[in-house]
């Protein structure tokens, strides 16, 4: 038995890295939707899908219905109201980059769908590769193979298989972190407008480049710092943060209206706050939130902002002191110490908080570093039923506006 394990150890070794990837998607995919299949058959005529809805139900499903709408429609000029005169939901809150270009690849089958889906599949597998080359060099090319593992059979693995961006952004984002780290700063003018479109998070970015740069500058002596590097890392941060707020004015000059896409995205907090919220305040969100769960959890509200300051202080001690996290390198925890800031700032947690979590993949090397077999196999095991819980919830279960993707 044991030369026989060691004999297909081998040929799995001696396969294309590509094919091998590929093989760990697939199977990935097939689990996936074999979970999808399996909640289809518990909708109910309750669930936003009804009675046993067909896979293509679920591609199309929640955002992906805004996406369609872009591609077809595009964005409005006058922004829809609610009858209290607040701005209504509507298509400003999703970048175009993905809906069209899902239009573009639906063209070839006659659907928009088919092109979703074909999207998201491929750019996921691509950002599996990404993903592995990102981490080999520093945690070793066998735990980045079960990043990989651990990344394509997440609890948002759903992701991969609907018409959603966020597998072309993390595509996108994995290449300009690997980019980034490897000092080749030339294809980040091209990346960086291109996620800056895609979906939000492209500031997040512009902050990592900045933390990027001085960390480089604070080890010029080890890590000769040119006059040429010193002028991309500089001009990416400006073009990223130019990106970052470029949507917002286009939204104001099309509809008229300066505050036209904060005001969009606030039209989602509205549902979460009772009273409605009256403007955009950096960190007021994750205050709000903290003391919305804690009271709907039946504890004092008062008591969540307190609960806040300790998720965000156990959050930065791992970033900072965990020897697992720190295998990874500067970069990765720059890249994840910013983009959890820019959540604490611009984002209110809800239903999609893991979902929005998805850009901090990379630290799923972190967790595949620890080489015991019970340890990687309790994690995809952990992995495949947050899966199943995070897709029977959303979609065999979804009908209402807590339970978004």
């Amino acid at each position: 038995m044991a030369d026989v394990a060691l004999t297909l150890a081998r040929r799995w070794a001696q396969l294309p890295l590509p094919l091998r990837i590929a093989l760990i998607y697939l199977s990935a995919r097939v689990v996936t939707t074999g979970l999808m299949i399996a909640a289809a058959a518990q909708s109910t005529s309750l669930s936003r899908f009804g009675v046993e809805p067909g896979l293509v139900d679920f591609v199309l499903g929640w955002d992906a219905q805004w996406y369609w709408l872009v591609a077809e429609e595009g964005y409005p000029s006058d922004l829809p109201l609610t009858e209290s005169g607040d701005v209504a939901e509507n298509a400003w809150a999703f970048m175009p980059v993905f809906a069209y270009a899902a239009k573009l690849l639906g063209l070839l089958f006659g659907s928009w769908g088919v092109g979703a889906f074909l999207l998201s599949f491929v750019a996921g597998y691509l950002a599996c590769l990404a993903l592995h080359r990102l981490l080999r060099d520093r945690i070793g090319r066998s735990a980045a193979m079960w990043a990989v593992v651990f990344f394509s059979s997440g609890p948002l693995a759903a992701m991969f298989q609907v018409g959603y961006a966020e597998t072309l952004f993390l595509l996108l984002l994995f290449l300009a972190l690997d980019l980034t780290i490897r000092r080749r700063y030339g294809w980040l003018y091209v990346i960086i407008p291109v996620m800056a479109f895609t979906r939000p998070g492209i500031l997040a970015f512009a902050l990592f480049l900045g933390l990027h740069g001085i960390v480089r500058w604070i080890r010029r002596r080890d890590d000769p710092l040119g006059g040429r590097d010193v002028a991309n890392i500089i001009a990416l941060g400006v073009l990223a943060t130019v990106c970052g707020f470029a949507w917002q004015a286009i939204a104001a000059i099309v509809t008229g209206d300066p505050g036209a896409y904060l005001a969009t995205e606030l039209s989602w907090r509205r549902n979460w706050i009772a009273g409605g919220v009256a403007g955009f305040v950096p960190f007021e969100g994750w205050v709000q939130a903290s003391q919305f769960w804690f009271a709907q959890w039946g504890l004092p509200s008062a008591l969540g902002p307190v609960a806040l300051v300790i998720l965000v202080a156990g959050a930065s001690a791992v970033l900072l002191l965990s020897p697992q996290v720190r295998k990874l390198g500067s970069d990765l925890r720059l890249w994840s110490a910013g983009y959890l800031l820019y959540l604490l700032a611009v984002f209110f947690p809800q239903s999609s908080t893991f979902r929005l979590l998805l850009p901090l993949s990379p630290l799923w090397g972190a967790v595949a570093v620890p080489r015991s077999r019970v340890w990687r196999f309790g994690v995809l095991t952990a992995c495949l039923i947050g899966q199943w819980a995070w897709i029977h919830s959303m979609y065999a279960l979804g009908n209402t506006f807590w339970q978004v993707p």
